[in-house]
């Protein structure tokens, strides 16, 4: 008998360095109350960290209860940290979408549960045909939209919840993370969020000195 797939969601946000590895660490540590088997993914990653491996990977396993090898939960290690598309040019390493899409479904035959980190922003280009919104269409999995709340956010959560509909996907939740402390009008920006994104609100995360999922984790309410 083949075994179900595991439930997956796919982690975006509205730019690059709001707060999606945060984010995604955080729903693992919420999903590990829950299952056994609980994994996370960055399919594609720019810029190496210490040892080779980019940052963002190093969180997500830590926080992951199940370890795999690097072509499933990493799939490009680009060592460049610039655009997707170019850091791949530049190391030869062309995105294959349907690679991507064979590794997270086998993570999902392995785990429980699944979060899958996005690079960059929602249509931040893979090649010069593909970008992050093409990736999410082949990957078919219910979106969850990380909102920087900074000045700007308003327009870019609302255009990224079009792009997300327009590609057919559904939008599960959003989550606000405080990445400017000194941000003016916090609560009218927070409750228009509210009011025109079409989907619950997981949570607001404040800004934190010290980035901490097991913290984060504690301002989201996500019944999974």
């Amino acid at each position: 008998m083949t075994r179900e797939l595991a439930p997956a969601w796919l982690v975006t946000g509205t730019d690059t360095e709001i707060g999606k590895t945060l984010v995604s660490c955080a729903l693992l540590h919420l999903l590990r109350a829950r299952h056994a088997r609980v994994v996370g993914a960055k399919p594609v990653s720019a810029g190496d960290g210490p040892g080779g491996v980019n940052e963002d990977v190093a969180l997500l396993r830590a926080a992951s209860t199940l370890g795999v090898p690097p072509e499933l939960d990493n799939t490009y290690a680009l060592p460049d940290p610039m655009s997707p598309h170019a850091a791949a040019r530049r190391a030869s390493m062309p995105i294959d979408l349907h690679r991507i899409t064979d590794a997270v479904q086998r993570l999902r035959e392995q785990a429980d549960a699944v979060v899958v980190e996005g690079v960059g922003g929602f249509l931040v280009p893979l090649s010069m045909r593909d970008d992050g919104g093409d990736l999410a269409r082949h990957l078919r999995l219910p979106v969850i939209l990380v909102v920087g709340l900074r000045l700007g956010c308003l327009n870019h959560a609302l255009l990224t919840q079009e792009a997300i509909a327009a590609r057919g996907l559904a939008l599960a939740g959003w989550v606000g993370n405080l990445v400017d402390p000194g941000m003016l009008a916090q609560a009218d920006n927070i409750e228009l969020l509210r009011a025109r994104l079409r989907a619950p609100c997981l949570g607001i995360v404040p800004h934190l000195a010290q980035p901490d999922p097991r913290a984060a984790a504690q301002h989201l309410q996500w019944a999974a």
